[in-house]
């Protein structure tokens, strides 16, 4: 994987990181460092719930322009940051977003 990949997907991940802590009420403790890449979203992780995962539809749609409307495929990407974040980076418009 070259660096200009790898230099895109850890700003993936910080905005998401800040998106997250931003809208979704349950994480308005945390700052944006304090979550891990590879921790579980929902359940023992993070602890986010159905009416999360549907807020982070919205904030796909909006902020990246992506469109999830597979809940399986859904279930796959909310895993973890580091899922959504290569979700993201495949499937985003590269036109200056």
């Amino acid at each position: 994987m070259n660096s200009s990949h790898e230099n895109e997907l850890t700003e993936i991940r910080q905005k998401v990181k800040q998106l997250l802590v931003s809208n979704l009420g349950q994480l308005e403790m945390l700052g944006p460092s304090e979550i891990k890449d590879d921790v579980a979203l929902f359940g023992e992780g993070l602890g986010l719930d159905s009416l999360d995962a549907l807020e982070i539809v919205v904030l796909l749609k909006k902020h990246f322009k992506i469109e999830i409307k597979d809940m399986n495929e859904g279930r796959e990407v909310f895993a973890t940051v580091d899922s959504l974040s290569r979700f993201i980076q495949m499937n985003a418009p590269k036109d200056g977003n």
